[in-house]
């Protein structure tokens, strides 16, 4: 694991980090020293987890919930982040879903732009709103999540939401140009398979374990598999020469 001083006195926002591959983002930073403001897009059914209810309690962590769907959910998550802190060091886009399995001749316009808002509009209006402060901050990164599905196309019914990954990959690429002479590196995390209630959702025990029987690793992915990625490119000290790249996290999908 990381050292615990890593990110000590570093400002970090996680969206969508409700549950699963974003709450152990958020986790993780906070165990290397960090503060860390943690987005979740509707309140939580039960209590905090053990680890966040004491960050919270020494003001180490922030809670905040905003539906990105809902008009003006983006701009409260703003206006909290600037009430928190000076700058915004590390800047985590993770929250978006998959909404449904939609087929391609039954897809609605409300369905399409559900999809898109949650997870292309949403990083597009996050970042722009974010930038002033992340320009503050001495070596700011950009970490946004895709999916393996923005190289494969993912399967049946999820033709948007892999094409709004897609989209994330490239914005992400052509971000990091342009923000390079600010200091600013922008670079993405593409999880595979990963044991999160995303798949419990989305996808049949049958499928899963189709899929598992694929990887050259021999198991699905876990949150913890995925989240070190992040911190490893959000760190200037161990990737301040790496931007504008995608780190697939797959156990191996990937290989040709």
């Amino acid at each position: 694991m990381f050292h615990p001083s890593l990110f000590k006195g570093a400002n970090v926002v996680v969206t969508g980090a409700g549950r699963g591959i974003g709450l152990e983002i958020a986790r993780q930073f906070l165990d290397c020293g960090a503060h860390v403001l943690l987005h979740g897009g509707r309140a939580a059914a039960g209590p905090l987890p053990d680890f966040l209810e004491n960050a919270v309690a020494e003001a180490r962590a922030h809670v905040v919930y905003a539906d990105f769907l809902e008009e003006g959910g983006i701009g409260a998550l703003l206006q909290r982040v600037d009430s928190l802190f000076p700058h915004v060091d590390v800047l985590i886009n993770n929250a978006g879903t998959m909404v449904g399995r939609f087929p391609a001749a039954d897809l609605t316009d409300e369905q399409y732009d559900t999809v898109v808002r949650l997870n292309q509009t949403s990083v597009v209006e996050v970042t722009r709103g974010l930038l002033r402060s992340l320009r503050r901050a001495p070596h700011a990164a950009i970490v946004n999540t895709v999916s393996i599905s923005a190289l494969t196309g993912g399967s049946p019914g999820s033709a948007i939401y892999s094409a709004t990954k897609a989209f994330v990959s490239t914005y992400s690429k052509g971000l990091a140009r342009e923000l390079a002479p600010a200091g600013i590196r922008v670079n993405c995390v593409s999880p595979g398979t990963i044991t999160t209630d995303f798949h419990a959702r989305y996808s049949s025990a049958e499928k899963l374990e189709a899929t598992r029987k694929t990887i050259p690793l021999q198991r699905l992915g876990t949150a913890e598999d995925c989240a070190p990625a992040y911190l490893f490119l959000a760190s200037n000290t161990l990737s301040g020469y790496i931007t504008g790249q995608v780190l697939e996290v797959n156990g191996g999908q990937l290989i040709c």
